[in-house]
């Protein structure tokens, strides 16, 4: 009898009759599982990393002493480096990282926050290096390697880190390195949740089910088994080596959550997450504040922290101002060509929604014919696409000029002004009408905590070939997860995606 038939009969077909299904999906790939797999990636990891900063300080000592490029004075002995970087630099860096949860899953591939925190432990270790050279006479090292170290380390852990990323997502697409997740509460937040886990396969989450007091057992919810009760959940996961509980609280009752909490709050094999509920709905961030001896949760206005903000501010600015100066004889030549190609004016101003709700007017270089509604009115079935969609692909109202500079976004060029003045930022979500934000349901009132973007994540990812869904779903893991680090990672891939046109229209 095989390992999973004993486990159905311990359990009893009649007690979780959905148990079958769910264990034949926890088999583990070959002959390691998929904890000791996640275990060998850390492992790879580390020794990626461990070669990427000897590389790292190698290259800096070459720009220093071999290049020459002399920043300040140093010892040029290249055994000095030698012992220093093998035997104090590279360990350094391998146990602060460790300290900084660089190496702790439950940080890893969540997020550009992994490279904010590279760049961070990377800045405080070469200024604790500077500070030890200043006040240890014997610790004699080149100011200029420092310098050349900590870029080269950063840049180049970085970059590791950004290719052991793509292995790990084509991994978890192939069905490894997953963790076990089960759902508790089946109602609509929690198939919410385990359907946009699943549509995420690099995620690395292995949704097996649903436990829950209002769907019978061995029902099944969008291709998912209900497994059991809420009272059965600690044999569920002990027999399915569930490691990841995600816990719906608006399934729950408050007596349940609590019974929850105390059984794996503690648990080392078990990690428990929960749902936002209606904090989701208000703000995208909140903090807890006493008051008196009263802890109450309090809700963000705004997204960006005023330190947060001033830096995305100047990144804007800086940026806006260079790619006006440096594209404004292109947007003569395209503001030409719009006039030779249809009568009408170069700009449209489309009126859309800005940071807290407030309406102003984007620009864009005018791609359809000034009469295109009337166009519109011989296509029936495209009115209808039009507005379930608000995109035609193969739109007769858009010009030939207009056409060519929709595929390489450059009709969206006059938004720098938009961006200049302070009602866009180069990255965010969308820019929508007021009509619009109705397709974002509950999360309307997240959309508005931030402004909206000449590029995001929804450019980067497909553009129009999305569906307004994974729209609304980018948005919103942009507005949760914003970072600089994010935002620098968006338009450096933005400039490739433009390129290759694809789903522009």
């Amino acid at each position: 009898m095989t390992t999973e038939n004993t486990q159905l009969e311990v359990l009893g077909e009649e007690h979780m009759p959905g148990i079958d299904y769910a264990l034949t999906r926890r088999r583990a790939v070959g002959l390691i599982s998929q904890h000791a797999q996640r275990q060998l990636f850390v492992l790879a990891l580390l020794i990626a990393d461990i070669l990427s900063l000897g590389a790292a300080f190698a290259v800096a000592y070459w720009l220093r002493f071999i290049l020459d490029l002399a920043i300040a004075e140093g010892d040029p002995a290249f055994s000095f480096y030698q012992r220093t970087v093998l035997l104090f630099f590279i360990p350094l860096w391998i146990i602060a990282f460790y300290l900084g949860k660089l190496y702790n899953s439950n940080y890893l591939f969540v997020g550009t926050q992994e490279y904010g925190r590279i760049a961070q432990v990377t800045t405080i270790l070469m200024m604790f290096v500077v500070g030890l050279a200043y006040f240890v006479e014997s610790f004699i090292i080149s100011r200029g390697w420092i310098v050349f170290a900590w870029a080269t380390a950063t840049v180049f852990v970085i970059g590791t880190r950004f290719a052991m990323r793509r292995i790990a997502y084509a991994l978890r697409r192939r069905g490894l390195m997953q963790t076990a997740t089960l759902v508790v509460g089946a109602d609509a937040e929690g198939r919410a949740i385990a359907n946009q886990l699943r549509a995420t396969p690099t995620c690395g989450a292995d949704i097996v089910g649903f436990v829950d007091d209002q769907v019978p057992p061995g029902a099944e919810i969008d291709g998912l088994p209900v497994l059991g009760n809420v009272s059965a959940i600690n044999e569920i996961v002990g027999r399915l080596g569930v490691e990841e509980l995600l816990l719906s609280m608006s399934a729950l009752s408050r007596p349940q959550i609590v019974q929850i909490y105390e059984m794996y709050a503690h648990s080392e094999a078990v990690t428990l997450r929960f749902s936002p509920g209606l904090l989701d709905l208000f703000a995208t961030g909140a903090f807890v504040r006493e008051w008196g001896t009263v802890p109450l949760v309090s809700i963000n206005k705004v997204r960006l922290g005023d330190f947060e903000a001033l830096v995305k501010r100047l990144l804007d600015l800086g940026v806006a101002i260079v790619l006006l100066i440096l594209l404004s004889p292109l947007m003569v030549v395209i503001a030409l060509l719009i006039v030779l190609d249809s009568p009408g004016p170069i700009f449209h101003r489309r009126y859309v929604l800005g940071q807290g709700g407030h309406l102003f007017d984007a620009l864009k270089f005018r791609t359809m014919y000034v009469n295109g509604n009337d166009i519109l009115e011989a296509y029936p079935e495209l009115r209808e696409e039009l507005k379930a969609n608000q995109k035609l692909k193969d739109d007769p109202r858009v010009t030939p000029v207009g056409r060519f500079l929709r595929k390489y976004s450059l009709d969206e060029l006059p938004q720098l002004l938009n961006v200049l003045v302070g009602q866009m930022s180069l990255v965010g979500p969308r820019m929508i009408t007021r009509p619009e934000q109705e397709k974002y349901g509950k999360m309307r009132l997240n959309l508005l905590t931030v402004k909206p973007g000449l590029t995001g994540l929804w450019q980067i990812s497909g553009r129009s070939d999305l569906s307004y869904e994974d729209r609304v779903r980018m948005d919103m893991y942009y507005i949760r997860n914003y970072s600089i680090w994010l935002d620098l990672m968006i338009i450096l891939r933005t400039i490739p995606a433009v390129l290759r046109g694809r789903g522009a229209y």
